[in-house]
């Protein structure tokens, strides 16, 4: 067991108001934009592949930076990591409220994912930390997974409602403001985790370990549809289907609805299924509803039944695999939860922003063939994963 320092004691629902705050801000800089990106070429006076690279480079700096943050924090702790990010997360913010430019909108995302992406490592090291071997685990897991949920399901219409009263910059203002509160509980209740073993340590064997790669590329197959289904969403719904930003935002909560309430149930199933079999079956879902939205698509022009309800079958899959899928990869590594958290992150976040982007790119981004093609080939390519460790077992 990792030899933590004894001072963190907070109660489990103590623990999650500290945590789920910078877990949830990382998704609601993401979420809450998603209503007003196709305006945004007009706002900046760029194009719509720029405005999308705000969206991908927020996901790439997200996964980049906590390779270098997870290191740092198993050399010098867990809480200067995180108060150092999401001081820049609420500085970065208050940036995108002020741009007048898109050469300065984009610096100012990069860094506000960089801040993310320190306070997220932080996060989840000391999650790893406090809760590797104690019956917590999978229920902290599964409240985080649960909680986050709730962003995806009220950010965009949070996002439609507020930009329409206020403007766009009124999203990012909220986003420094909603940083600053949890930035102060954390600064007097955050005690270390990091434990006295932990330093600099080679992340060799971690970046040979199979089980890591496969279940942090679940992770990415999981976190990648998602990407592809909120990157794509706003084409189909707004541009194809003729919604208006408050009604897109309906429909998509809808989506994050069913992660919520799938994420609730995976608690008492994990059990059952254990990590592995959670994951097969998470699989199983993207493939089943990759077929059910190709099948829909096939029968006509994009609609609430066409598009939005199989997606209903692809989150329920999300929700189950990211359930779990750290506790695959991360089993073996508490005495570098650090760096082993940043490495899950940071591979899942490649995965997602550079095969989920070739799949908006390079397909037809007006469609739900991105959406479909992407759940279904990363779904095969994990169950043939876990097969070939089954086999060598």
């Amino acid at each position: 067991m990792p030899d933590v320092r004894p001072t963190w004691a907070p109660s489990l629902p103590a623990a999650l108001l500290l945590l789920a705050p910078f877990d949830l801000l990382a998704s609601l800089a993401m979420d809450i934009y998603l209503p007003v990106v196709p305006a945004m070429p007009a706002a900046l006076g760029t194009s719509p592949a720029i405005v999308q690279l705000t969206l991908s480079l927020y996901l790439l700096g997200l996964g980049l930076g906590q390779v270098v943050f997870g290191p740092v924090s198993d050399r010098i702790g867990r809480r200067p990591v995180l108060l150092g990010g999401a001081a820049v997360f609420a500085i970065a913010s208050a940036g995108l409220a002020l741009s007048a430019s898109a050469p300065v909108f984009v610096a100012f995302r990069l860094l506000q994912s960089l801040g993310a992406a320190a306070a997220l490592v932080a996060t989840f090291a000391t999650v790893r930390d406090v809760y590797a071997d104690r019956p917590e685990s999978v229920a902290i897991y599964g409240l985080l997974g649960s909680m986050l949920a709730c962003v995806p399901a009220l950010a965009p219409i949070l996002g439609a409602v507020l930009a329409g009263a206020l403007g766009w910059r009124a999203l990012f203002w909220l986003l420094a403001l909603a940083a600053l509160p949890p930035l102060v509980h954390a600064s007097r209740r955050w005690h270390e985790t990091r434990p006295r073993t932990a330093g600099a340590r080679s992340v060799l064997p971690i970046l040979r370990n199979g089980d890591f790669w496969t279940y942090t590329s679940a992770f990415g197959a999981a976190m990648g549809t998602f990407f592809v289904f909120f990157s794509t969403a706003p084409r189909v719904l707004i541009g194809g289907a003729g919604y208006s930003g408050l009604r897109f935002g309906l429909a998509f909560s809808t989506v994050a609805l069913v992660m919520l309430a799938t994420a609730r149930v995976a608690r008492r199933l994990v059990g059952h299924w254990g990590v592995e079999g959670s994951v097969r079956r998470g699989m199983a879902l993207l493939l089943a509803g990759a077929a059910a939205l190709a099948l829909a698509s096939a029968t006509g022009a994009p609609s609430f039944a066409r598009f939005v309800m199989p997606a209903w079958i692809l989150a329920a899959g999300i929700a189950l695999t990211v359930s779990v899928s750290a506790n695959g990869a991360l089993a073996a590594f508490g005495d570098r939860a650090g760096s082993a958290v940043a490495l899950y992150f940071c591979g899942q976040s490649l995965i997602v922003s550079i095969l989920g982007t070739a799949a908006v790119v390079c397909l037809d981004g007006d469609t739900a063939l991105p959406l479909a093609a992407y759940a279904a080939a990363m779904a095969t390519c994990v169950l043939a994963a876990l097969r070939l460790r089954r086999g060598r077992s």
